[in-house]
């Protein structure tokens, strides 16, 4: 089997709109909570969210372009548009037959569909749809328009498995470079869901923090005061390659993706098995795929999402799981700084594990103040602050309703 390593990376966050916004604002501990901007969310239960800051599609696209394409494409664009310059990839060379892209989205064009069914429902019930309708609201289509603007003929498809949608991506990038269907791929995920259905859908599962009064804080993983997640928007890429194509081209290698592991809860709609089950057995596979034992690990940044079950579940399986062990890693839930962009979730939080294998330096838990006494506090979350330690081996965990969970590791080159 064929070695699998990233070589390039884009992201486009709350916390930062580039690969280098988005580190330092891991590092330094920002919050992406913010009111709502973009509708008025006054009468909704929940009022805040992490919405990209100063998004304009004009900097990025031209008019005709950017009407052709829901907002979570142009995320998939722009990110992808960085990783590719981050890697280096000489686009004149590269064998396109043998690039491909896998992309995901666990919600696609929701932005669209509610605009198109406004319009439709407040007209005078003639039928009058844009014919871009269906291209800018399916969730597959923003990897065909990447293949499409760069002329990638390799496998092209698109994931979704709710919010381990775009870690699912990055493992069958990694399967089929692993089994020479390719040698390069760009994989990751966007999402573009913070608008009226995506919050009022969210609302209604109680599923969201409505904890309005403290808005930038409310994402609070781990926290005895925790409440619930905080939507995110925005997209993340990776460029994975077959190592040996990596090295005969010189590129810089930001870490082997060596593991990876793909199971189900088969419990629950949308809570997660009590005891963490799934994602014991996730974990364990990925680190058993990678060939290290389990005392290798060094940081897992977890799914951790602030929500009261997941986040008693995700540690107990750490616990379980680890044993000694992990109360010697270091742990930390982004989403205390990202808020939770769903589909794409999985890919700016590999980026993260991937960084923090680069630098040696786990980023923070943030909003972190009241011990949960469910949740084991031998273990490290990070909290607060970012920590510098030798990271040779980082996990990260995605787990989507359905009961879906996915793990990737990464270890230094």
């Amino acid at each position: 089997m064929r070695r699998v390593v990233v070589t390039g990376m884009g992201a486009l966050t709350p916390i930062g709109n580039n690969l280098h916004e988005y580190w330092n604002g891991l590092r330094e501990g920002v919050s992406g909570s913010d009111l709502i901007r973009n509708f008025d969310a006054t009468l909704f239960k929940t009022r805040f969210a992490c919405e990209l800051k100063g998004y304009n599609p004009e900097n990025h696209f031209d008019r005709k372009e950017a009407r052709k394409m829901d907002l979570y494409a142009q995320y998939a664009h722009i990110a992808a548009d960085e990783a590719i310059r981050d890697s280096g990839l000489d686009l004149n060379t590269v064998d396109k037959d043998r690039v491909g892209v896998i992309w995901s989205s666990g919600i696609g064009g929701i932005e669209t569909f509610t605009s198109e069914i406004k319009g439709f429902v407040t007209g005078d019930g003639t039928p009058r749809f844009n014919p871009f309708f269906i291209p800018k609201m399916i969730s597959d289509i923003a990897g065909g328009l990447l293949s499409i603007k760069y002329g990638f003929r390799g496998p092209n498809f698109s994931t979704v498995s709710a919010c381990a949608s775009s870690t699912h991506a990055l493992i069958d990038a990694f399967t089929y470079i692993m089994i020479g269907k390719a040698d390069i791929f760009i994989s990751g995920g966007s999402e573009a869901a913070i608008n009226e259905p995506g919050l009022g859908g969210f609302n209604a599962m109680q599923a969201l923090s409505t904890n309005n009064a403290e808005y930038k804080t409310a994402s609070r993983p781990f926290d005895k005061t925790r409440d619930g997640f905080v939507m995110g928007e925005g997209g993340g890429a990776l460029i994975v390659e077959e190592y040996e194509h990596a090295v005969a081209r010189g590129a810089r290698i930001y870490a082997e993706l060596v593991g990876t592991g793909l199971t189900a809860d088969a419990y629950h709609l949308t809570a997660p098995h009590p005891e963490g089950l799934g994602a014991r057995n996730v974990m364990k596979q990925a680190v058993d795929q990678a060939g290290l034992k389990l005392s290798d690990v060094d940081y897992i940044n977890v799914h951790g999402t602030a929500t009261p079950l997941g986040d008693i579940s995700e540690t107990k399986a750490i616990a379980t799981l680890f044993g000694e062990h992990a109360n010697k890693l270091n742990i930390s839930a982004t989403k205390s700084m990202t808020g939770h962009l769903l589909g794409a979730a999985g890919a700016i939080e590999a980026i993260a594990a991937i960084l923090a294998v680069y630098h040696d330096i786990v980023p923070p838990t943030i909003n972190f103040r009241v011990p949960d006494p469910e949740i084991d506090q031998n273990i490290n979350i990070t909290p607060n602050k970012a920590q510098a330690r030798i990271v040779n081996v980082a996990l990260s965990n995605t787990f989507g309703f359905g009961g879906h969970n996915a793990s990737v590791v990464f270890k230094k080159p």
